[in-house]
């Protein structure tokens, strides 16, 4: 089952074709998405104009050099680690969902477009890669929404309250779980298996084609603003917000250390 192409597999009842296509149309919806989120709510203007007043305000200088540092770090601590994150079950959680996605998507697309047919064996590694990049994501998913949720961990809501803010990470762990789920039913060759199949696709469509309305393109702004904060605080403007405190954060008459969400 590890080891297996589901995708391959499908190709006797579907033409390989059909899910290529589908896949390129996800990825359509995905960069016009994007763009009409951009164009919807600002967000480039926004952060550009923002850049600019930075620049404007700030009593120091930050050269080439230094600006190229900070992209760095921006990549490294903030992208590949996750560092926003003050939590560590938050960070850990994020990066599983993260990781697992990347390598979700891309085994997705390689047995997809590579091995689309039985005809061309699919090298074991790859689906199981597939698999261990699904779980990943499962695990992040579901530990974050039922147990580091601000709402659920620091307010008390039931894990099973859904706002519209939740959409994208219903929308993944719903496509990814129900697409474990079929490959599971095809390797064995269960009737379900068809039944399971078009809930993935209709789950993993909402995914991809509601951008203009979750926060899938968040990952495309997150980068731009942590390097914007990094330069704001080279050059002094610190977005105008006062240096941070050196005193710990204190909850009545016992000291402790803040919990952040």
């Amino acid at each position: 089952m590890f080891t297996n192409n589901p995708f391959a597999a499908l190709s006797s009842s579907l033409p390989a074709s059909v899910m290529q296509v589908y896949v390129v149309l996800m990825v359509l919806a995905v960069f016009a998405g994007t763009l009409f989120d951009i164009v919807h709510k600002g967000s480039a203007r926004y952060f550009f104009d923002n850049w600019k007043k930075s620049k404007r305000k700030g009593p120091q200088n930050v050269g080439s050099g230094e600006m190229v540092s900070l992209a760095i770090k921006t990549g490294v601590v903030d992208v590949l680690a996750s560092g926003e994150f003050c939590s560590a079950r938050r960070r850990i959680a994020h990066l599983l969902t993260m990781y697992g996605f990347v390598i979700y998507v891309i085994t997705t697309a390689v047995m997809v477009f590579a091995y689309p047919t039985p005809a061309a064996p699919t090298p074991g590694i790859v689906p199981l890669l597939w698999w261990i990049g699904g779980l990943m994501v499962c695990v992040g998913g579901y530990w974050f929404w039922f147990f580091i949720r601000a709402d659920v961990a620091a307010e008390g809501n039931s894990p099973l309250r859904i706002m519209p803010a939740d959409l994208f990470v219903l929308s993944l762990v719903g496509s990814v779980t129900l697409g474990l789920v079929w490959a599971a039913l095809q390797a064995n060759g269960s009737s379900a298996a068809g039944f399971f199949f078009a809930l993935y696709i209709v789950a993993t469509t909402v995914l991809f084609g509601s951008v203009p309305w979750s926060k899938f393109a968040h990952m495309f702004f997150k980068p731009a603003a942590a390097l914007e904060k990094r330069v704001s605080y080279a050059n002094g403007s610190r977005s105008n917000l006062p240096p941070p405190s050196s005193k710990p954060e204190q909850f009545g008459r016992v000291r402790q250390s803040p919990r952040h969400y």
